[in-house]
């Protein structure tokens, strides 16, 4: 009768649990079920299952170049001078004795004449003899010289006129950072353009690993970011750089998050330029055989809006521009390696491998077995203090781990 009173304490202990949820019982987070049925009382997600069609989908919009200011793949302009540029001028007239070439033979090597070279002064004009202040601040050199060409045609002979960029000091890029040499050279003429690596290869190169290398291109007030290695594989992002370009580099190792029934938890670098779901596991030292539920591994992170329409989501219930998605691939079923094997990582993705469904039941086995000998225990010791000198017989009750 003793061991049913403590039988009968030890169940009412368990349905008071019962009654206050699952979240009595130690969990790594959170269970399969919750997360295919999207429950939540906080930021509402969406899962996906993985299949080849959503990975095919994602490959196709995944994001490989700068947003922004990279869609910008026009080449630049004609450089245009600006203030504190210094400037040559040259003007030509077809015989001596006329407004800038003396008659006297020997003088000059040819009929022309170099003016000194002067800077573009802080409205944007220079001096010319003859021709007074010429515009040049925001104008190509053509502008430039047609200015001046029109302002001494009815006084030179037959005049010609050059003008060329002596030193510039307003179309300059900037590279700075994680590299060998930082730098801040002119823009090359029209026929030598760089684009951004060409810019990086001035600058001696980046002084790091390039899986571990990130880029910043700041241009006309807005910034945007891209992985080293997207420059070299993605052509479309290696644009051209613009007069005013910073390229600044910085080192910071892409990251994945693992969490739960993975062999270990924790953040764990790339050490590449680029992995898939299934290496990611592998660096988490895999599914631990007596936890994890192999078709309950789910991926964390945030898509597009117009990514998730595609995927058919209802993104009604969503703000912003992203959306929180939860992809779940099953390692159960053989073929869903090949799946994890084209799902490509993103920095700071969560990966969360959830427990198989026995493991919460014998976790509450175990607790019924803790309680039943805890119970058990308690009335031992108040029969052995009511009667010090007896021995009772009781109900031996064996305990094992879950």
């Amino acid at each position: 009768m003793r061991f049913w009173k403590i039988v009968s304490i030890a169940y009412g202990v368990i349905a008071s649990v019962g009654l206050g949820g699952c979240g009595f019982i130690p969990m790594s987070g959170p269970a399969s079920l919750d997360v295919r049925n999207e429950n939540t009382t906080s930021l509402p997600f969406a899962t996906v299952q993985l299949n080849p069609d959503v990975v095919q989908l994602l490959e196709k919009y995944e994001p490989n170049g700068l947003a922004g200011v990279i869609a910008d793949s026009r080449p630049p302009s004609s450089i245009k001078f600006g203030i504190g540029d210094i400037i040559s001028v040259t003007i030509f007239e077809a015989s001596a004795g006329g407004l800038y070439v003396p008659l006297e033979a020997g003088v000059r090597p040819g009929n022309f004449v170099n003016l000194p070279d002067q800077a573009i002064d802080n409205d944007g004009n220079i001096t010319v003899p003859y021709a007074g202040r010429i515009r040049a601040a925001g104008r190509t050199n053509v502008q430039v010289q047609e200015d001046i060409l029109a302002q001494i045609k009815k006084r030179a002979i037959d005049p010609q006129v050059v003008v060329t960029s002596s030193q510039q000091r307003s179309s300059l890029v900037s590279v700075f950072g994680e590299v060998r040499t930082p730098v801040r050279f002119p823009m090359p003429s029209a026929g030598a353009q760089d684009r951004i690596t060409d810019a990086i290869t001035r600058a001696g190169g980046i002084s790091g690993a390039g899986w571990e290398t990130w880029v910043v291109l700041e241009r006309n007030g807005k910034r945007a970011t891209v992985p080293f290695g997207n420059l070299v594989h993605f052509p479309n992002s290696n644009v051209f750089v613009q007069p005013g370009d910073r390229i600044y580099l910085y080192r910071e190792p892409m990251k994945f998050i693992a969490f739960g029934a993975t062999g270990q938890q924790g953040e764990f670098n790339f050490d590449a330029w680029r992995i898939n779901l299934t290496q990611a596991v592998a660096k988490a030292r895999g599914l631990l055989d007596l936890q994890a539920d192999p078709a309950s591994v789910f991926l964390y992170r945030r898509e597009p809006r117009d990514v998730a329409e595609r995927l058919g989501i209802d993104c009604s219930k969503f703000d912003g521009d992203s959306v929180p998605i939860v992809f779940n691939v099953n390692f159960q079923d053989p073929a869903g390696y090949f799946i994890a094997t084209k799902m490509t990582m993103r920095p700071f993705d969560v990966i969360y491998a959830a427990n198989a469904p026995q493991v919460d039941v014998t976790k509450v086995l175990y607790f019924i077995n803790t309680t039943l000998v805890t119970a058990q225990s308690g009335v031992t010791l108040v029969n052995t203090i009511r009667n010090p000198g007896s021995t009772t017989s009781t109900t031996t009750i064996t305990t094992t781990g879950p």
